[in-house]
């Protein structure tokens, strides 16, 4: 006996939606039973290519995505040319115009977007029109065959790609932009002024900095009359401003709408069983109209569907190109440099290139290229990837590895590849060479994944990575693979993948989840070990061991190491308060080793710089005050404020709230660093809503704030809750902390974390009273299992001996360690640490 199909019904026949489908196919092709509404009469096809229909250079039947056939061949219902009018989500049902009606079990909304037509005097007349579908392109075709003057509003992608397609039907067009440059969301003015100089090069004209105030004209559209009095004849009109998100049939539905239909990670809304996915969608404030959003979006939706786990939409990277009869532009990331960042660019006039590159820590975070955009594609996966590009600024600049970087994203020309010597270096990083990489290949590894793992070529950096795919293509051919990625090259397991297993197997140590699971590299790396070892210790707290050797240099040896090899100690000072015992032990510690500066961090505690080597038990020995664990992914500070103590605003005890807190977390390890703060006021002196857990005093009790951060991605604290004792603080700061520990990826901090999750989605966990005490004791078993980890080298005397030992190259961070950002090297870095 089979079980009975779910409904499951698409309201909307686009890219966005019709893209889930196809993926839920493939996952659950027997789940459901799936009708689709579309409101156009049309099966569903590429809307980017529209530009190509109305300049000529493909046919509607060109850019068909999905014929009739598909549908029918997947038993999908098609209802075309009907919009549904009405959901009534007590019954799940939706009304379509023409009558019909249809249950849903399951229900997504894609009803895509429409043309923005800017609220002006005349914008209703004949001849003003949007450019957003196949019928706008017709409508366009068929003006162009009697009018021949044409208006297009708007100096964006949309609108060159309209206009550029009007010149090609002879009309005499002008591009109307109320900026002072063009595509100025994806360009910055270098680029902008040399894509106008080429498009004016072809026949277009533009006004810029000019608002239209007016359509001229009795029935027909006859011009544009301008704020400033000017006026232009024109008797087409198109307005290419923007889209707005079609909400009208979710606002009509009792759906949460702001600009767009509002969902959480997951796709989900506010009602039971309805989705929302592409452009109608709005994401974490965000509605994209790009495609390549779009499409991540509907590859969650679609195993939310099947009932696969998946760890949810955490929102895109955009990146633009436009090609335009030869004008080929491409923009990624950020392409304005904020505060901090440093923009290289390079301009050829005579050949018509330029290319920009904006740079934050090392790290490309934008990139503008005009005129020669084959490297768009492998600046792009650098600017997603978030890979250190640090000494190689001029040579992805300037090209100065020609063929070696990216050729379409391909990794250079074939004819370069087969010349390279089988001996030359391809992965500096690592050592691997061209001869390396083939031999892997022939040897069966076929995606960029399994490379990684067979020869580390490309695990580190990642700047080798186009040449190494260039390779695959050339060797591997057709055999060649994209493979889904793990947690990093070792594997192509996801974390939760990981931790799933482990928990269904009993797995015990890092070997074992290496072996059982199948690594790529039978040790590891520098990603993997670390979060490997976290996973293992959240999930068996009593019987897990911890191996000392998957951990960073710095949490090894519970000192930061600086740049010139010496060590910045930090004794825990509970919520900064400290006393004159406490204070002259510090000095006398100081003063015994020669400690060449005492500073107070930002986190209200006493550091201890340049402690050497050699230095670091006695230091601890003498000290006799437990670890503050300003090196670890850990519980790093709990800020105060005095509090009612002795301030007259205050309304309770910031600074025994705050110890209290400190001593009940201290130890704790976490996926990446926490940090908390409690004032005693609405006044917020101890800067509470910048932390991972604030706690602000309130009459009457406590205000409950999480997910903040006060580094380099500043965010403030989403409200928790209010709770009125101070148990109650203690049991919601427990209850929140673990829930994160267990739940979040590693070096995620509560910031991104709480975004991705979702405020409420946490909430609705932690209100369950049972849940959140179920959570304080696992948080409190795990606890009770750990000792100060300074107490092993100062108890142990062999362990000791073989520490003073160990030489200087032991314990400076390598690259793969530096990555997790938090072992800093040198003074700048601890101060970072202490204040972000």
């Amino acid at each position: 006996m089979t079980n009975k199909r779910k409904k499951l019904v698409l309201v909307g026949n686009g890219m966005a939606g019709v893209r889930t489908i196809e993926h839920l196919l493939k996952l659950a092709p027997d789940m459901y039973d799936i009708t689709i509404f579309g409101a156009e009469p049309h099966p569903n096809y590429n809307r980017i290519m529209l530009s190509s229909v109305l300049a000529g250079g493909a046919s509607m039947e060109e850019i068909v995505i999905n014929d009739l056939d598909w549908y029918r061949d997947n038993r999908i219902t098609l209802h075309l040319g009907q919009a549904i009018t009405r959901i009534d989500s007590e019954t799940r049902r939706v009304y379509a115009e023409g009558g019909i009606e249809e249950e849903y079990d399951e229900l997504i909304l894609a009803t895509g977007s429409n043309a923005f037509i800017l609220p002006i005097p005349g914008a209703d007349k004949e001849g003003v029109i949007g450019f957003r579908d196949i019928k706008d392109c017709q409508a366009m075709q068929e003006a162009s065959r009697t009018h021949k003057k044409a208006a297009v509003i708007g100096g964006g992608l949309l609108g060159l790609e309209a206009a550029r397609g009007l010149l090609n039907l002879g009309m005499d067009v002008t591009v109307i932009h109320i900026n002072e440059y063009l595509m100025e969301r994806q360009l910055d003015r270098p680029a902008s002024i040399m894509l106008q100089k080429e498009l004016e090069n072809q026949g277009m004209k533009f006004l810029l900095k000019k608002q239209t105030e007016a359509v001229l004209g009795k029935q027909r559209a006859k011009g544009l009359l301008f704020k400033d009095g000017s006026m232009l004849e024109a008797d087409l009109v198109v307005m290419a401003v923007g889209i707005r998100p079609n909400v009208a049939l979710a606002q009509r539905s009792g759906l949460v709408v702001e600009r767009g239909i509002v969902v959480d990670d997951h796709m989900r809304t506010n009602l039971p069983g309805v989705y929302a996915v592409g452009e109608c969608a709005q994401h974490r404030g965000i509605a994209y109209g790009l495609v390549a959003p779009l499409y991540e979006q509907g590859a969650v939706l679609a195993k939310n569907l099947a009932g696969v786990p998946v760890e949810g939409y955490a929102g895109s990277v955009t990146s633009t190109k436009l090609k335009v009869s030869g004008v080929d532009v491409f923009s990624g990331g950020v392409f304005v440099e904020p505060e901090g960042a440093r923009a290289l660019s390079y301009q050829d006039e005579i050949e018509g290139v330029y290319k920009k590159l904006v740079v934050l820590n090392d790290r490309l975070i934008g990139a503008v290229l005009f005129g020669e955009t084959s490297e768009g594609a492998s600046l792009f996966a650098m600017i997603k990837s978030g890979e250190s590009i640090a000494g190689r600024e001029k040579e992805l600049l300037l090209g100065l590895s020609a063929d070696a970087l990216s050729s379409g994203g391909g990794g250079g020309s074939a004819a370069r590849l087969e010349s390279m010597p089988a001996d030359e270096i391809v992965c500096g990083c690592n050592g691997v060479s061209k001869g390396d990489i083939v031999q892997a290949i022939d040897g069966g590894c076929n995606s960029l994944g399994q490379i990684k793992g067979c020869t580390k070529a490309s695990a580190s950096c990642g700047g080798c990575k186009p040449l190494v795919e260039g390779l695959l293509q050339l060797y591997a051919g057709d055999a060649a693979v994209t493979v889904k990625e793990g947690i990093c090259g070792c594997t192509t397991h996801s974390r939760d993948e990981i931790v799933a297993e482990i928990k269904r197997m009993g797995l015990k140590t890092v070997k074992e989840v290496m072996n059982v699971l199948e690594w790529n590299n039978d040790e590891g790396c520098s990603k993997c070990r670390p979060s490997l070892n976290y996973y293992l210790g959240m999930l068996w707290p009593a019987e897990y061991k911890d191996e000392k050797e998957s951990r960073f240099t710095n949490e090894r040896y519970h000192a930061n190491i600086q740049k010139d090899g010496t060590y910045s100690v930090i004794p825990r000072i509970y919520g900064g308060v400290t006393s004159p015992t406490e204070l002259k032990r510090i000095a006398e510690v100081a003063e015994k080793f020669d400690v060449p500066l005492v500073k107070f961090t930002g986190g209200q505690r006493l550091d201890l710089l340049g402690v050497k080597k050699e230095d670091l038990p006695g230091v601890w020995e003498a000290l006799d005050m437990p670890s503050g664990h300003g090196y670890g992914k850990s519980l790093r500070t709990v800020k105060t404020c005095v509090g009612s103590t002795f301030c007259r605003f205050g309304t309770q005890d910031a600074m025994g709230m705050g110890v209290r807190l400190e001593k009940a977390f201290e130890r704790m390890s976490a996926p990446a660093k926490v940090k908390l703060a409690v004032s005693g006021c609405p006044r917020n002196c101890a800067e509470a809503t910048v932390k991972d857990f604030g706690v602000v005093a309130v009459d009457g009790g406590w205000e409950l704030h999480v997910g903040g951060n006060a580094g380099i991605h500043v965010r403030a604290t989403d409200l928790l809750g209010f709770v009125k004792t101070d148990d109650e603080v203690e049991q919601w700061a427990s209850a929140f902390l673990q829930y994160y520990r267990e739940n979040a990826t590693w070096n995620e901090r509560t910031a991104p974390w709480v975004e991705r999750v979702g405020l409420e989605h946490i909430k609705e966990v932690l209100s369950d009273e049972e849940e959140r005490k179920a959570l304080q004791a696992r948080l409190r078993d795990t606890l009770d299992q750990t000792v100060d980890p300074w107490k092993e080298i100062v108890s142990e005397p062999e362990l000791r001996k073989n520490f003073e030992h160990l030489p200087v190259a032991q314990l400076v961070s390598t690259p793969g360690e530096q990555s997790g950002q938090d072992n800093s090297a040198g003074m700048d870095g601890q101060k970072k640490e202490e204040s972000a």
